[in-house]
């Protein structure tokens, strides 16, 4: 059971997501059904760790087994969710996976929903021209954040 509610005023999710950099590339997700890349990850299931949610998120999507290196990111995202104009609220916990040697992903699965997704490495040196969210992942922080940074976006 995914960590994620209704209330009278929008809906609450909880998720993490994956910063999986490579030959100055991130691996982002791309769905069939909208026009952004966004990052792998999904919500956390009910009495799962953020550590354990994002592991079994990332193989789900990659059927790799990566291991974390820490996390990156603490991301609020305040946001309409069209074409419904349902109001989220979105907690989301980035976390740095640790480079591996053999990159052979899945390259296709589906959401939830049924919707085909599959994965593309986007360069970093052209970000900019690429729709993706959270839009955080343009920053050149991406590279070099040492630290865990906060970031609060309000549509």
């Amino acid at each position: 059971m995914d960590c994620t509610f209704k209330t009278e005023k929008g809906k609450f999710n909880y998720r993490v997501g994956a910063i999986i950099i490579h030959d100055n590339k991130v691996l982002m997700v791309k769905s069939s059904s909208s026009p952004y890349y966004y990052s792998v990850g999904g919500r956390v299931h009910l009495h799962e760790s953020m550590e354990e949610a994002i592991r079994r998120e990332v193989y789900e999507e990659t059927g790799i087994s990566f291991e974390i290196d820490r996390m990156g990111y603490i991301h609020e995202n305040f946001f309409i969710l069209d074409p419904t104009g349902e109001e989220y609220h979105e907690l989301s916990m980035y976390y740095y996976m640790k480079p591996i040697e053999d990159y052979s992903l899945i390259n296709k699965s589906l959401t939830e929903d049924g919707i085909e997704e599959s994965l593309e490495w986007i360069p970093l040196n052209d970000i900019e021209n690429y729709n993706i969210y959270p839009s955080f992942f343009k920053d050149e922080k991406l590279l070099s954040n040492e630290g865990i940074i906060h970031v609060v976006d309000r549509e």
